[in-house]
């Protein structure tokens, strides 16, 4: 069996550290690429031969989670942590308020504190104590292990005291049933404070989903019909009317509209678009009616491929993040270990009583958080990426983000990318034969070519296409391409094809001999020279490299504002150019063609636009959807550079609370209740400052 890309729902995870630890669970049995995203309880790995999805499914059901087959949102269904809180405040309200009566009130009563405090320890030790358990089996304990251990102790020390000191005026100094309860209570609190806001920054994803069509409208022998989406199959036709979604990704078979793409583009203007253009499912039509050959379904689809890729922002991790996830690791057995201490040293050295010393060790373990730390990164990237996403940038993975943020050095190719790509021959020159002829022959070599060039070759000499027998095709990147027609060899390419009286901007070439000349003009973009004006207000340096000639390439950047050319250069001179600017600083490409591909690969950070190549699209870590201008591209910067430096006040955030919070539990200046209320907070500012990400105003 070949190796395969599997995903699987799993819930019960409770922090980021449960979905760390079945990662490594999944990863000491062997399986490969496995990335957890506590955010959508989604676990992917790569399965071959040894594992089936199954088997995958069994091995996180041994170490205590479960799997759900299907996923369906219902905002209005309670979730168990929501009815777990409601239960144990309604036990916990009454305990808690027996701190202000007056010691005759039935309050003060130990059996009935000890009643009041049973269910709500029940509930803890179902949830956090099947959680702590759960941790431990994948050898990476979690923030319920600390929470479980800290009131379990104040629970078990309230009998004990009672046991000991039934029918006595001290009983009462030994009874905690309310710290017990309040800490289970407050960190329930706490937890569903944090699901509900991890929640909001998987907003993209609903979103984006909320775009796709449930329904589509299908031509069958002339009959018309409605079909659900999940039947629509490749090469179907369909029928799309003013007002409508489109229901998936095809090409237009009848008709013309305007189509608004701007939820998957950023274009805010909508499109029009005719007969054999390409529209993205789940874009509008806001005028016009069209019938639609079916292309791609499914997963394969434009908007499911950034559904995907959003889903999987935690893929390839930045940097950054693997600070916290080391940190998370050991942080539990750590702070067990600074609890003990607190209690053995204060109690045996110091000679704090017995309770004191208890106390301040169990407030050690409650006000300790290590999930804020695990939160910190992957809630940032999961806001940034989707931002990104919803603004027509696709990112791939988050530890592109970083690198956005760090990029110093911008390189554009010129043709395709900061021009239109749409040439217009301006100067036709025969030399040798007939012009029709000649034509044609430049026709049907281009055919040939994905080169920007040779498609508006082929669209300018299009009724000059009859058929041609070619043989031998053989197309140098860059440079030219060449065939055998009728026995004679013909060649087109630009000036690197001859020696001498290389003025004109492509030549045509009959057995090496010219027999033509073609110059060409290429428009910019709309926007060039403003995003390359404000990409240098930004604070970055730009560069033109280009296989285009060096007259051509100044122009153009004398239009738009960019002095540093890099002319006339081949695939892997390109390459060779990306690795001197990349030796002196991080180095971002935009590019769009075949022989950009090398480049897009090595530079630091990839960048290529939605008409480009495939081979360019796939090298690329960033996609730019609006293939119109490069607005885009400074929003996807600033998005990289806020993402990071979000992480980097989550990250800050997280350390100081636990490095400020831990010696005041030592120290005996907060009791275990006022540091459970903490505790169960510092979740929740980290990823507010998350989900500010998605609001912040940065472009």
């Amino acid at each position: 069996m070949d190796k395969k890309k599997i995903k699987i729902q799993v819930n019960g995870m409770s922090c980021a550290n449960c979905a760390l630890g079945i990662k490594k669970h999944l990863e000491s049995k062997g399986l490969k690429d496995v990335n957890v995203n506590f955010s959508t309880g989604e676990a992917s790995c790569q399965i071959d031969q040894k594992y089936s999805k199954r088997d995958v499914e069994d091995i996180i059901k041994k170490i205590g989670y479960t799997i759900i087959q299907s996923v369906k949102s219902n905002d209005k269904v309670m979730s168990k942590v929501e009815k777990y809180f409601l239960f144990t405040l309604f036990f916990t309200l009454p305990l808690f308020s027996h701190m202000f009566v007056g010691k005759d009130n039935m309050l003060n009563n130990p059996l009935i504190q000890l009643i009041l405090c049973t269910p709500v320890y029940l509930v803890g030790l179902l949830y956090f104590g099947k959680s702590a358990w759960k941790s431990l089996k994948t050898g990476i304990p979690n923030m319920d292990v600390l929470i479980f251990i800290g009131t379990s102790a104040a629970f078990i020390y309230s009998i004990s005291g009672w046991y000991l000191y039934y029918g006595t005026d001290l009983v009462h100094n030994y009874l905690f049933f309310e710290t017990a309860a309040t800490i289970i209570t407050l960190v329930l609190l706490g937890n569903v404070l944090e699901h509900r806001s991890v929640q909001k920054t998987t907003t993209a994803i609903g979103d984006l989903s909320e775009i796709q069509a449930n329904t589509a409208k299908i031509d069958i022998n002339g009959k018309i019909k409605n079909i659900d989406f999940d039947k629509i199959s490749i090469n179907d036709t369909l029928i799309v009317n003013s007002g409508d979604k489109i229901p998936t990704d095809g090409i237009i078979k009848d008709g013309n509209c305007f189509i608004d793409e701007s939820m998957i583009t950023g274009e805010s203007l909508p499109v029009n678009k005719k007969i054999n253009d390409r529209i993205i499912g789940g874009t509008i039509i806001t005028d016009g009616n069209i019938k639609m050959i079916v292309t791609k379904i499914g997963e394969d689809t434009l908007l499911s491929q950034i559904i995907n890729l959003v889903k999987d922002a935690q893929n390839n991790k930045p940097n950054i993040q693997k600070i916290g996830d080391t940190i998370s690791a050991i942080f539990v057995p750590l702070v067990i270990s600074i609890s003990t201490l607190t209690f053995l040293i204060g109690h045996f050295y110091f000679l704090i009583d017995f309770q004191d010393a208890l106390l301040r060790s169990i407030a050690v373990l409650v006000i300790s958080c290590p999930c804020a730390m695990g939160l910190a990164t992957p809630t940032a990237v999961m806001v940034g990426i989707g931002r990104a996403a919803k603004n027509g940038i696709l990112i791939k993975g988050g530890d592109t983000l970083e690198k956005l943020a760090y990029i110093k050095n911008i390189v554009f190719d010129k043709t395709g990318t900061l021009t239109t790509g749409e040439f217009e021959v301006s100067e036709l020159n025969i030399i040798n034969g007939d012009e029709k002829e000649i034509k044609n022959i430049i026709y049907n070599l281009e055919l040939n070519s994905s080169h920007p060039i040779a498609s508006s070759l082929c669209n300018a000499f299009a009724k000059y296409n009859e058929p041609l027998e070619l043989s031998q095709i053989i197309e140098k990147k860059g440079i030219s391409i060449s065939a055998i027609i009728n026995n004679e060899q013909y060649t087109i390419g630009s000036s690197k094809i001859i020696t001498l009286n290389n003025k004109y901007d492509l030549y045509l070439l009959k057995n090496g001999n010219q027999i033509a000349t073609l110059n060409i003009i290429d428009s910019l973009k709309p926007k060039t020279k403003e995003v390359v004006n404000q990409i240098t207000n930004l604070g970055y340096d730009t560069t033109l490299l280009s296989g285009d000639k060096k007259e051509k390439c100044e122009q153009t950047g004398l239009l738009i504002g960019i002095s540093n050319i890099i002319s006339e250069c081949l695939p892997n001179e390109k390459l060779s150019s990306i690795e001197n600017l990349q030796s002196i600083s991080p180095t971002a490409m935009v590019g769009d063609g075949i022989n950009d591909a090398p480049a897009l690969a090595k530079a630091s950070v990839g960048i290529s636009l939605v008409n480009a190549t495939q081979i360019a699209i796939q090298s690329a870590d960033v996609v730019l959807l609006n293939k119109n201008d490069l607005d885009q591209l400074p929003k996807s910067l600033l998005i990289g550079k806020h993402t990071l430096l979000t992480i980097k006040q989550n990250l800050f955030w997280a350390f100081a609370y636990n490095i400020f919070a831990i010696p005041l539990a030592i120290s005996g200046l907060l009791n275990p209740m006022w540091g459970a209320l903490f505790m169960a907070f510092s979740d929740v500012v980290v990823i507010g400052n998350s989900i500010r990400l998605r609001y912040k105003k940065i472009f």
